[in-house]
């Protein structure tokens, strides 16, 4: 709130400062017309012109209050002037003095609302602009009336704005701050959400396909495999409990913590081949040999690649499944492949996690996709796909 505020304090300082500048040289301009004033009213106010002047920049640049009054004193001075040594004041000098109290001077109600001493400043200031704008002008009482009224008019103009601007920063710092909290929360369920996902695809992908397998009291898979898989199992949400986050699996299968930034592809392919081997699935690698792949990417993309080797292991009635790799300048694919039964993908409930959220999701939170081929008795494909960075 406190930064706003000075926010606010400036904004209408700058304003005050191009507001009171501009209209104090539209009152010079008229003030310095041939004719206008005698030689002698133009040797006193050009300096107070320019004292006017450079007490305006000093408003838009201190939040002193010896500016204002300032400002105040030498535009007083430069109206005296012409009461004094112009009388009558001629159609231009008149212009000059509305001019100048009407405006350049009523610009400093812009930044005399913050405080009772300045509200008290401000008050003094319209009124003297009124007094010695009707004392110029007293022997055309209707143009003294006139003149006084405009005055009264600008000053009022510029109070009202100042009070305007005052009053409205408050309630847009209050709805920044609840945009602000609103955001916040919807960031903080997001990343819960995401979070949760997460977690439900490690477990859909490790612990839940473990005990399918021990529901189906291991069938195609050596009792040694099954055990060792059974351990990195529970590795794993001993991990997750302690609130730490998995990585990769390692050559031996088992999912590790640490992870570096950037990991060759093709020394961990290795080791998604030989753990599927212990589970009783041959996977024949071809294409590219290795591929950089920052270490997110490379999470979602083995990860997901590993799930169509499961599903290939589970589902499609065969014990050997092709992975191609293959990359360009700007993506990483992978082809999985098998010769099994195959099935109708009409078939597939879209919101079982397996596929949609292991593979298809997991994807394209790090921008890549998935793509699935299949009909019955012609075996499967699927195209994953991720980018290089």
């Amino acid at each position: 709130m406190d930064l706003i505020s000075r926010e606010r304090d400036r904004l209408l300082q700058r304003s005050a400062r191009v507001y009171g500048l501009s209209f104090t040289a539209v009152s010079a301009l008229c003030f310095l017309l041939p004719g206008a004033v005698p030689s002698s009213a133009l040797l006193v106010g050009i300096p107070l012109y320019l004292i006017l002047a450079a007490a305006l920049i000093g408003v838009g640049l201190s939040r002193t209050i010896w500016w204002p009054i300032a400002a105040l004193i030498a535009g007083t001075g430069i109206v005296l002037t012409v009461a004094f040594l112009a009388a009558p004041p001629t159609p231009a000098a008149s212009l000059a003095i509305v001019h100048v109290t009407a405006a350049g001077l009523a610009a400093l109600a812009l930044v005399l609302t913050t405080s009772i001493p300045r509200i008290a400043l401000l008050v003094v200031g319209a009124l003297s602009g009124v007094g010695v704008v009707i004392f110029a002008e007293i022997a055309t009482p209707a143009q003294a009336l006139r003149s006084g009224g405009t005055v009264l008019v600008g000053w009022g103009l510029a109070t009202l704005i100042a009070v305007w601007i005052s009053a409205g920063v408050p309630q847009v710092a209050k709805r920044i701050a609840s945009i602000g909290r609103a955001h916040r929360a919807e960031r903080q369920a997001s990343e819960l959400e995401a979070q949760r996902r997460q977690g439900a695809r490690l477990l859909h992908d490790t612990v839940l396909a473990t005990l399918t397998l021990l529901a189906h009291s291991g069938v195609g898979v050596k009792p040694d495999a099954l055990r060792q898989q059974a351990a990195d199992d529970a590795r794993l949400l001993r991990q997750l409990r302690l609130g730490q986050g998995p990585s990769l699996p390692t050559e031996t299968g088992s999912i590790p913590i640490v992870q570096p930034d950037e990991t060759v592809l093709g020394t961990t392919l290795e080791s998604v081949k030989q753990r599927f081997g212990r589970m009783g699935l041959k996977v024949s690698w071809h294409g590219t040999g290795q591929v950089l792949l920052p270490s997110e990417v490379l999470d979602a993309f083995l990860l997901a690649l590993a799930e169509c080797l499961e599903n290939v292991r589970r589902h499609s009635g065969v014990t050997e499944a092709h992975v191609t790799i293959t990359d360009d300048d700007k993506m990483v694919r992978a082809l999985v492949t098998d010769a099994g039964v195959g099935f109708d993908i009409s078939d597939i409930d879209e919101a079982k996690l397996g596929f949609a959220e292991s593979v298809v999701a997991r994807l394209r939170e790090v921008g890549g996709n998935a793509r699935l081929f299949s009909a019955p008795g012609s075996g499967t494909t699927v195209a994953l796909e991720v980018p290089r960075g």
